[in-house]
């Protein structure tokens, strides 16, 4: 049986070696151009659909590539950008100081008989009738108590605390604060109230004195709690009452106490203690 199936093999193998040898001359000799071009017909759209997805995927690829790429530019961009607003921040705000500083030179400039020292206001408290900030200068920059606090648009209170490095300053619109005024145009005497509001009262105001919208209110030096000619505010309304012996009217600050950021402390005013009068006299 063996020696009957191995001729078979063999013959089968010379007959199909035969053939495409036959296949390969007929192919090479163009007989059969024809029939390869209908048969590769199928083969061709085969291998277009494998080129369009090969290219497919290296589009993908790289557009994955150019989107990790684009990612990391993005971050990079975006951190220059955090870094230029910090950069704006800080040049903004040194240039309020400037500003603020240059102001307060120019305000401290003609008065050259006062010595003035430059604070922070590193706190607001201004709850109830309480209202008062804290400013980083204490006794170990000369600071004491009674010293006048202004800016260059007007009084803003007195030294009521001090620390070493600190001190608190009552704010002229505290409802315990009164500051001996005057109005710049009569020179009628009054005296500024703080109220419980934040706003400003001027009392005490003879009946017979002339008070106009727009009057500019400064201190007056009367009582030696504040050195004369410092602004306190301009007059916004008038109110006088019947049967009343004097006559009021509500002031406005030039400047918002909610946003003090500096501030100047008189250092060579000494208040006056007047108390030493009032004793009765020994015998």
């Amino acid at each position: 049986m063996r020696s009957i199936r191995q001729p078979s093999r063999l013959l089968a193998l010379l007959l199909m070696l035969s053939l495409c040898g036959g296949l390969a001359f007929l192919s090479i000799a163009g007989v059969l151009t024809p029939v390869e071009g209908v048969a590769a017909l199928p083969l061709n759209g085969i291998s277009g659909m494998f080129n369009r997805a090969a290219l497919s995927l290296n589009s993908a690829l790289e557009e994955l590539n150019n989107l990790g790429q684009l990612r990391e530019r993005i971050a990079a961009l975006e951190e220059q950008l955090a870094l230029r607003q910090v950069e704006s921040i800080e040049l903004r705000e040194a240039a309020s100081d400037y500003v603020r500083l240059r102001d307060l030179l120019n305000y401290t400039a003609p008065l050259e008989d006062q010595e003035f020292l430059p604070a922070d206001v590193i706190a607001i408290e201004q709850t109830g009738i309480a209202r008062s900030i804290i400013i980083n200068r204490g006794t170990r920059d000369g600071i004491a108590i009674g010293m006048p606090v202004t800016t260059e648009l007007g009084l803003v209170g007195r030294i009521i605390r001090v620390s070493a490095n600190a001190a608190q300053v009552q704010l002229i619109n505290d409802e315990n604060s009164a500051v001996s005024s005057r109005l710049q145009t009569t020179r009628a005497h009054g005296s500024i109230i703080g109220q419980a509001s934040g706003v400003l009262r001027l009392t005490m105001v003879d009946l017979d004195e002339v008070i106009e919208q727009g009057d500019l209110v400064i201190t007056s030096g009367l009582g030696g709690n504040f050195p004369p000619d410092i602004v306190v505010g301009q007059v916004t309304s008038v109110r006088q009452f019947e049967f009343e012996l004097f006559q009021e009217a509500e002031v406005r600050s030039l400047f918002d106490f909610d946003t003090l950021e500096l501030v100047l402390v008189i250092t060579s005013f000494e208040p006056i203690d007047l108390s030493v009068f009032e004793a009765p006299l020994g015998n």
